[in-house]
């Protein structure tokens, strides 16, 4: 599965309002623009959908910019990205109306690529905006061979840590 770039830049604006969140000034389109090198007319239209998905509260005019609407710990990532993507199809088959495959009445491939979907979407559904602003081996539990060497270069940490 591939995120496109809306939803890639979808969820930069969400954690950069998250990560801001207490601030006096509200963020600004040209801020994040500016920060992420990405075009201020695209950020626009992308903060425009997050405040009709009811995610982002805009203002206008000086002193405006953008806030999330609710705790970043009530966004839930799957929820976005399912707003947000626009085609879910990783093959052909998997759309009834184009499907061309002759393989189709007998091929196991549609599945298995069906169940790496709903498991992409399981693990997003697991993870909210807030979790995206703590380490990174907090959000999804790492296998415990990585967790070790993840502790271990952590400089500091005491070997009885391990």
């Amino acid at each position: 599965m591939r995120l496109t770039q809306w939803t890639d830049y979808t969820l930069r604006v969400l954690m950069y309002c998250a990560a801001s969140e207490g601030r006096v000034q509200p963020v600004t389109i040209t801020e994040v623009a500016e920060s992420y090198g990405i075009s201020r007319s695209h950020l626009t239209k992308i903060v425009q959908e997050l405040s009709a998905l009811g995610l982002l509260n805009t203002s206008r005019g000086r002193g405006g910019g953008m806030r999330l609407m609710k705790p970043a710990s009530d966004i839930n990532i799957g929820a976005v990205v399912r707003a947000t993507e626009t085609d879910f199809n990783l093959v052909e088959c998997f759309d009834p109306e184009h499907n061309q495959c002759r393989l189709n009445s007998h091929c196991y491939l549609k599945g298995v690529l069906g169940q790496a979907m709903q498991a992409f979407l399981t693990v997003l559904d697991k993870v909210t905006l807030a979790d995206l602003l703590t380490e990174p081996h907090s959000v999804v539990a790492m296998p415990q061979s990585r967790r070790v060497a993840a502790v271990q270069m952590v400089p500091g940490l005491p070997d009885a840590a391990v």
